[in-house]
């Protein structure tokens, strides 16, 4: 979870783009040299763990406000500017934290990728003017997360949670019906019958249904992408 000051400052939520960059805030005096450049290429591959740049001082993850919609844009052009800026020793790994979730329409079971923090961006990176200015004159970045014009790092707890939480936990199905309710079975072998819901197992994905069989009822378990609400 995260802390009660970060919370605060996240809940004023993400700005809607205007078309026209943000210049605002008491910002350090910096270096203005570099130009913004626009690319849609994906990170490099085999970046080091954080294990491997634990040693160097300062660094700490920092939160920054995007347009709506404009993470991933934002996420490219800042990796570019780092790159042609000359501050890899500054600024290091850029994350837009997405989970997979599980959902399913006409019994197909489809796998679908949903931000975390939509409006957010995370930045891992030793904070100071020159960094401060890269990041924060990034086009589509709108400010840091912080009061007034000082971020603040999130906690260790606080991004342990988030790097847990991204590429490791898996898909989290989704469902819309509760124990007792009755449900329509939309695929497999008994398909088209109706039954009540008697268990869910959300940890094996699956639903035990009592069916109406030869006169008596009879438990069925099914995966979850099987059945809908009746």
């Amino acid at each position: 979870m995260m802390s009660a000051d970060l919370e605060k400052n996240m809940e004023k939520g993400p700005e809607e783009a205007t078309g026209e960059e943000l210049r605002d805030e008491t910002a350090p005096a910096a270096d203005s040299s570099g130009e913004d450049v626009a690319a849609s290429a994906e990170p490099a591959e085999g970046e080091e763990g954080p294990e491997a740049e634990a040693e160097i001082e300062g660094k700490e993850w920092y939160v920054i406000h995007t347009y709506a919609g404009y993470e991933k844009r934002v996420k490219t052009n800042l990796e570019r500017r780092v790159e042609s800026m000359g501050m890899k020793d500054k600024i290091f790994r850029i994350m837009v934290p997405t989970e997979k979730e599980i959902t399913s329409k006409s019994g197909v079971k489809r796998t679908v990728e949903k931000k975390v923090f939509p409006g957010y961006v995370l930045v891992e990176m030793v904070m100071g003017d020159d960094s401060w200015y890269v990041v924060r004159n990034t086009p589509g970045v709108t400010g840091f997360v912080g009061p007034g014009s000082k971020p603040i790092p999130l906690s260790e707890k606080e991004i342990t949670h988030i790097l847990r939480q991204v590429g490791v936990v898996e898909g989290k199905p989704r469902i819309d019906f509760d124990v007792q309710q009755v449900v329509r079975v939309v695929s497999g072998p008994f398909k088209n019958f109706e039954g009540k819901v008697e268990e869910i197992n959300r940890e094996k994905g699956t639903v035990k249904v009592s069916v109406s069989m030869f006169g008596r009822e009879t438990p069925v378990e099914l995966e979850f992408h099987q059945v809908i609400k009746f």
